[in-house]
């Protein structure tokens, strides 16, 4: 077993470097200083959460796969490797990351490499279209290396599914953008590609939209994608080449695609995920909004956009955000100013005071400085 787990390790490992101890210390000198730090990476979601403070701290030059498992579907790799790197490896192996992570980068300049990086798409916790049929990105992190603001290197978790040796807390450090800890190494859970894949599309709208994606939601149907954009339902199947045929019959549609895709992504698809289809074109201030997935259309004025089977959607209004969560609060969601707008403002859903007290806590034990991206989340957090 040694043998071969050595000479599988090899053969996928990439040229990278272990800057833990420059990172450490760079951290161990703003705390002595109470100095911020905004941790950068890959720069493509510079965008994202509240406008960033502090000196720069580059995770970039701390790269490469340590090791990777084909066999036992687990990859290991530290934060500054390229999202690209990873699937490209990942992919010679008949493999992928299920939660299909967005490449933002490649928005602007479509012919442009992209410059996402694995910590990115852990600290950001984004998910693209499988996420309701695959699972998010928390939902495969194994394990994580983590450097905290008090300087400390910290390893939680490890490489199986299984872990009940204390907090979850590398899934605790997925979506935190870097306010409890700068993230070093991170272990997820791969699956196998599919076999097959086809788009098929419906003329509806958006209640029927809504209507025929939570329906099939609950049937035995290979879904890895649904959205709805200017009149017309796409639905995604992917699997075996069998149950993607018999899927199609028993749906209908049109194809948008003439024959299956062996190897699952597609321009349509990737455009959604890497924010680069049209709707996302323009300069509107963007909001995502999530809520309970057969939760019927909101009367918002606006431009929308439907994944997820409903749970997630997308808006582009110039409607004040306070109107705007009054009404996604009331059907029991909640909105964040994704993209645009005021970056200084409130960018996420506010928090109740039991969970304000609970994200504070969290803080004060994992940066008790609070010089790891101030006010990325919220302005006191």
């Amino acid at each position: 077993m040694d043998a071969t787990l050595e000479q599988t390790t090899a053969l996928t490992n990439t040229t990278g470097t272990d800057m833990s101890a420059a990172l450490q210390a760079k951290v161990l000198a703003c705390m002595a200083s109470r100095s911020p730090i905004h941790i950068v990476g890959g720069n493509s979601k510079a965008f994202y959460g509240r406008a960033p403070q502090g000196e720069r701290l580059s995770v970039l030059e701390h790269r490469g796969i340590v090791s990777y498992e084909p066999t036992e579907l687990v990859i290991t790799a530290r934060a500054g490797t390229r999202l690209i790197d990873i699937e490209k490896v990942l992919a010679e192996r008949g493999q992928m990351l299920a939660f299909e992570p967005p490449h933002f980068s490649n928005s602007a300049q479509p012919d442009v490499v992209s410059t996402t990086t694995f910590g990115g798409a852990i600290a950001t916790g984004l998910s693209g279209p499988c996420r309701p049929y695959a699972g998010s990105a928390r939902d495969f992190v194994l394990g994580a290396k983590v450097l905290t603001g008090k300087g400390e290197i910290l390893k939680f978790g490890g490489q199986v599914m299984k872990n009940v040796a204390g907090f979850d807390v590398a899934r605790l450090m997925t979506g935190s953008l870097g306010t409890l800890g700068v993230l070093l190494e991170i272990s997820l859970k791969v699956l196998p590609r599919h076999e097959a894949e086809q788009t098929l599309v419906f003329a509806c709208d958006a209640q029927e939209a809504i209507q025929r994606m939570n329906t099939w939601a609950g049937q035995p149907i290979p879904l890895s994608g649904t959205t709805f954009d200017g009149g017309k339902l796409y639905v995604r199947l992917s699997g075996s080449t069998a149950a993607v045929r018999t899927a199609r019959t028993k749906l209908g549609g049109e194809l948008l695609v003439a024959d299956a895709v062996p190897q699952g992504d597609n321009d349509f698809w990737r455009s959604l995920r890497d924010h680069t289809a049209q709707f996302f074109q323009d300069a509107s201030p963007l909001w995502r909004i999530s809520m309970p997935a057969a939760s019927a259309p909101l009367g918002l004025e606006g431009a929308w956009l439907l994944e997820w089977g409903g749970a997630q959607r997308w808006l582009k209004t110039s409607l004040p955000g306070s109107i705007i969560r009054e009404q996604v609060a009331r059907a029991g969601g909640h909105a964040t100013l994704f993209r645009g707008g005021d970056r200084h403002s409130d960018i996420f859903h506010p928090l109740t005071p039991a969970l304000a007290a609970l994200h504070h806590r969290l803080k004060a034990a994992f940066d008790p400085y609070g010089i790891l991206n101030p006010g990325r989340m919220y302005a006191d957090y």
